[in-house]
């Protein structure tokens, strides 16, 4: 005990250090989380026990599934579905072919190029989520295909798992009959969150605590369940989340967590660095760089076509391309069981290792600067526009239409920018990049258009050289200096307003040449100054403010795209 508890207590300072030196220098937090575990573990062997480090990392990933299920809406999926389902079965199966048959040109058995084919099939969720959330982009198209895909990843990494399990005797009627007992579980697992869940949860939430610990013990009593009928302790963390996201108390439940997946997600990928070896690197290179090139280039590749295939533009493509460019997580215990069945040796586990940390950090930068590798390369994938039509069904504006004014961004600030567009009968038109929101505005025939101002053929669509003003509600720093640089060559005498959360990077966005930047917290703690200079005198004031403003939430909240009931 005294061993592990070291053990976690060196690889949080390191990894905080690590992680403190990675933010000053604007780098991804995941390549210094896991280069800290290389430098723990190989380079300095001061852990002493790195398999417990993996095992305990498992509930990093089981919190980190539990919290994307407490904020997935299954109904956001299904405009996907297809590209999700039959899309995502597509690519792995592809990739799974490619990757076994490259490892049979390479001289593997069998046995071993099946694992090495499933490995490259798969994508991490763990790290695609972590990316997605901390660049708030879960709700766009996307990130929603990319969610979709890797449920379906996970779902065929839990057959493939079982399938191995019973390589060896050929246990046909086993994996149907684990199968069947997944399905039965599921079920009984949504019927309790139906019948059961609501009155005991009611009960709990009186008490934070008691609602923290009760949540904490149905994401575990989940996971334990699902892990003593043989499938992952991830998978059943997910369930748990989904069953509790019906609850009116998911918000709550994940301020609270939030913390706890954090800690145990810098425990999972230290702990990978620490299982990496450097023994007989030399005749592995030529399998390590074929395996890379597959998993960091090939798949990404095939993932844009097949979303061009579906009818997606090429930057949607694009990103859920780039953003599946590493190796999963599953790959670690595909592998773990592969070694300990006999069915791979220790060398082959090691290249696994060493493929999945470099396609991890190398994907972590691929997604951190996503945006820019499409400036650049974006113009080498307009041949799959011909297949596009998913994004024609997702605007209002014709090729040929202009307008005076350009808002980007709907919701929170953007409601209010847009009411008082239309109040002043301005001839404008809406840019978002949330699916929902652009099919609300279709509804009440309003000029609109999905995509974000990071993509160039969305910037030539709207026209600049021909607006008057362009109000940007997004607080993405590079996103309003790229509509900055534009609009001072398109059309330099047009006012931009753009938006901010931190002073620096509104004073760098004037010094660009901004006419306005909104800064949400200045602007509401100078209105609620003003207010209480006017009440001071008269409460009544103050009362009539109250009912005109809970009139004003009711009216934003009844117009805003129809979400989820919690």
């Amino acid at each position: 005990m005294d061993s592990l508890l070291v053990d976690i207590g060196i690889i949080i300072v390191v990894a905080t250090i690590g992680g403190y030196l990675a933010k000053l220098s604007k780098q991804p937090l995941i390549p210094a989380y896991i280069l800290m575990g290389v430098l723990l573990g190989p380079v300095l062997g001061l852990i002493r026990d790195p398999e417990n480090m993996l095992l305990l990392s498992e509930i990093g990933i089981a919190f980190l599934l539990f919290i994307v299920g407490l904020e997935l809406d299954l109904r956001k999926l299904r405009d996907v579905g297809d590209v999700a389902t039959f899309g995502g079965f597509l690519q792995v199966a592809m990739m799974f072919g490619l990757g076994w048959g490259a490892a049979k040109l390479l001289g593997f058995c069998n046995l071993t190029a099946i694992y090495l084919g499933i490995i490259v099939s798969f994508s991490s969720t763990m790290v695609v989520i972590k990316m997605l959330s901390d660049k708030y982009e879960l709700d766009t198209l996307h990130g929603r295909i990319i969610i979709g895909v890797l449920l379906l990843q996970d779902i065929v990494a839990i057959l493939a798992l079982s399938m191995l399990h019973t390589a060896d005797s050929g246990a046909v009627t086993s994996i149907l009959l684990n199968l069947l007992i997944g399905g039965a579980i599921i079920v009984a697992s949504f019927l309790l969150g139906k019948f059961l869940f609501p009155p005991l949860f009611r009960h709990a939430a009186k008490s934070l605590e008691l609602l923290f610990l009760l949540a904490v013990s149905v994401c575990f009593f989940f996971a334990l369940l699902f892990t003593l009928f043989g499938f992952s302790i991830a998978v059943g963390a997910f369930i748990a989340g989904v069953i509790l996201a019906n609850l009116p108390y998911n918000i709550e439940i994940i301020s609270r967590v939030k913390p706890l997946r954090d800690f145990f997600t810098v425990l999972f990928f230290a702990s990978i660095g620490l299982q990496l070896t450097f023994t007989d690197i030399a005749s592995t290179i030529p399998a390590f760089i074929v395996l890379l090139v597959l998993t960091v280039l090939v798949s990404p590749l095939l993932t844009i076509v097949v979303c061009s295939l579906f009818g997606y533009k090429r930057r949607t493509s694009f990103l859920t391309g780039m953003t599946l460019s590493q190796i999963s997580e599953f790959a670690l215990i595909v592998a773990l069981a592969g070694l300990t069945l006999g069915h791979i040796s220790q060398g082959i586990f090691s290249l696994i290792l060493e493929v999945t940390i470099i396609s991890i950090i190398v994907s972590a930068y691929l997604i951190k600067f996503e945006d820019k590798i499409y400036s650049k390369l974006g113009k080498y994938f307009l041949v799959f526009e011909r297949f596009s039509k998913v994004n024609k069904e997702l605007e209002n504006m014709s090729d040929e239409s202009t307008h005076d004014v350009v808002q980007i961004g709907y919701d929170r600030t953007g409601y209010s920018i847009f009411r008082t567009l239309r109040k002043m009968r301005k001839d404008f038109v809406l840019v978002d990049f949330d699916p929902d929101v652009i099919r609300h505005l279709l509804e009440r025939n309003i000029p609109c258009i999905y995509g974000d101002i990071g993509d160039p053929d969305v910037l030539d669509k709207l026209k600049l050289q021909q607006v008057k003003l362009v109000v940007s509600t997004i607080p993405n720093f590079h996103e309003n200096l790229m509509l900055l640089k534009t609009m001072k060559k398109k059309h330099s005498h047009a006012q931009v307003i753009v938006t901010s959360y931190q002073a620096e990077d509104a004073l760098a966005l004037y010094e660009e040449g901004a006419d306005y930047v909104i800064v949400p917290h200045f602007l509401g703690g100078e209105h609620v100054s003003y207010m209480l200079e006017d009440i001071s005198t008269n409460l009544d004031k103050l009362i009539t403010a109250k009912l005109q403003h809970i009139k004003e939430l009711k009216t934003r909240e009844e117009l805003r795209p129809k979400k989820r009931k919690k």
